[in-house]
């Protein structure tokens, strides 16, 4: 038999990500398309669609000049995409205005609203087992609807990012479960949109497009986009997922006592569930996964990588003329002053709260930190506390995890994953080995790929497509670091509860 060959298609916050990958998993080409992010107000963010479009095209052309291969031997395309963001069409299927993305912070009237119209916390988990939080879709068609009515009306229906770009592929509208999930208005116990809580919003539940499981067929390629991009006419293109749950598959997460840990602009941590788990308090996110009959638990921290980048930008631009003139990187340069520094960088605890926080403290007012300043306190310390405050957010998920099935390892990916310290910092504060696998750079689009696998016949299921996937690299615990990281993170669990009146009375003040 011939090769065959699968496109994965990942539509990021900051760029479009294609990749072409043979039938053993294979990526043999790959492109990452950007494009701009708008922020018309303070906490708000959105992106046109038509921008994603074009980088797509884009990525699409780059990939097929690239690898070379026979178009007629590529059998499935399928989506990954940044979550929660709303996309509102008109009869028409015209974008009505430009997409509020899941890191806006906008919202946060309208979830109050919702929660406490649905009858208080307990009463809203039981219908979808998740929170109203401010980045979710629901919070947002809330939102269109008080402030801008005039676009509500017009508003037909709605889709997620990833699920347009499929759209304007195939021509054929609808979400997959992980993304429905995402919405807030999802019963994710039932695989079905929440009837009850939409209905006690007052929305018309025909706005609510067609959910499907992640690896069913949603269309195929039509003549026009075919001309456009060189795929070819007829091309399968499968529901793919939204790119927290997919990510996971696509580094080989699919079974509980796994966890994955992703330091990307934001920070994750999730774990395959194997039967519908309830979410006390609604700490965490409960997404139905892309395998059928499956879940996923997730917990989200808003500013990992990011909070990084922020002090990269702000604060070490010394750092990155230094790395400029000695042809390093200067995240390296950067933890080469971390590695000056000891485990606790010497009492200096950094919140990484730069962009509000999601989990496990639903808070738009929460704000960065850095607390345990001195005289003595040098670069390196400061640094490595920033690396440092990121791991104990994620720490916090990773005990939350522990509820569903004891933790036995972590597979890590994002940019954060790139350095070894960090990959050290996070076994020693988990106390868990830390694995990277195989093609986890590739992130959401290559769990796409799987998705496509998986509906064209390659693989049976996801678990069994996720043996494709190795460890490349093993992180064991020191011991003798732990001391100063249990000291450490004791502080810095008191620090939110501590500064919490301060951040509302900041919030009251405008800031």
């Amino acid at each position: 038999m011939s090769k065959r060959y699968l496109i994965g298609l990942d539509v990021g916050t900051s760029g479009a990500k294609c990749i072409l990958v043979d039938d053993e998993g294979t990526v043999l080409a790959s492109s990452t398309q950007e494009y701009p992010l708008y922020t018309p107000k303070p906490g708000w963010a959105e992106q046109d669609p038509e921008d994603w479009w074009q980088a797509c095209v884009r990525g699409l052309k780059a990939i097929l000049a690239k690898a070379a291969v026979n178009p007629a031997d590529i059998v499935g395309v399928s989506y990954s995409g940044q979550m929660h963001g709303l996309v509102a069409l008109d009869g028409d299927c015209n974008v009505i205005r430009p997409s509020i993305l899941w890191c806006d912070q906008r919202t946060q009237a309208q979830c109050d609203w919702i929660t406490e119209k649905a009858g208080g916390l307990e009463k809203l988990l039981s219908y979808t087992n998740n929170r109203m939080l401010t980045g979710y879709t629901g919070g947002k068609i809330l939102w269109l609807r008080d402030e801008e009515p005039e676009n509500f009306a017009k508003m037909v229906t709605f889709v997620c990012p990833k699920d347009y770009i499929r759209y304007r592929m195939t021509g054929t509208l609808g979400i997959d479960v992980s993304d429905a999930s995402g919405t807030g208005f999802y019963d994710t116990k039932n695989r079905r949109w929440s009837d009850e809580l939409i209905a006690i919003a007052g929305l018309d539940k025909a706005i609510f497009p067609e959910a499907h499981e992640s690896i069913e067929l949603a269309g195929r390629v039509t003549a026009a986009v075919a001309a456009e991009t060189g795929l070819p006419e007829g091309l399968a293109c499968y529901y793919g997922g939204g790119d927290a749950v997919i990510q996971t598959v696509g580094a080989g997460l699919v079974k509980p006592g796994i966890l994955g840990v992703v330091i990307g602009t934001s920070g994750n941590v999730s774990m395959g569930l194997d039967r519908y788990q309830p979410n006390p308090n609604g700490d965490l996110q409960m997404f139905c996964s892309n395998e059928p009959g499956a879940w996923m638990a997730f917990g989200c921290t808003l500013t990992a990588g990011g909070s990084y980048r922020w002090y990269r930008d702000e604060l070490c631009k010394a750092e990155g003329i230094e790395a400029k003139e000695s042809g390093r990187n200067v995240y390296d340069v950067m933890g080469s002053y971390a590695e000056q520094s000891v485990p606790g960088a010497n009492g200096v605890v950094f919140t990484p709260y730069l962009t509000g926080e999601r989990c496990p403290y639903p808070d738009p007012n929460a704000r960065g930190s850095f607390y345990g300043l001195t005289l003595s306190t040098t670069k390196g310390d400061i640094t490595r506390s920033v690396m440092e405050g990121v791991t104990y957010s994620l720490k916090q998920l990773v005990d939350i995890m522990g509820g569903f099935a004891e933790n036995e390892k972590v597979y890590t990916s994002g940019g954060g994953s790139a350095s070894a310290l960090w990959r050290q910092m996070q076994a020693d504060i988990f106390d868990l080995p830390v694995y990277t696998m195989s093609a986890a750079s590739e992130g959401g689009a290559y769990g796409a790929i799987m998705v496509a696998g998986v509906g064209a016949g390659i693989w049976k299921n996801l678990s069994e497509a996720t043996k494709i996937i190795k460890p490349e690299t093993e992180t064991r615990p020191i011991p003798e670091n732990q001391p100063a990281y249990e000291k450490t993170y004791r502080i810095y669990e008191k620090l939110y509860h501590a500064l919490k009146p301060v951040y509302d009375t900041s919030a009251e003040l405008g800031y």
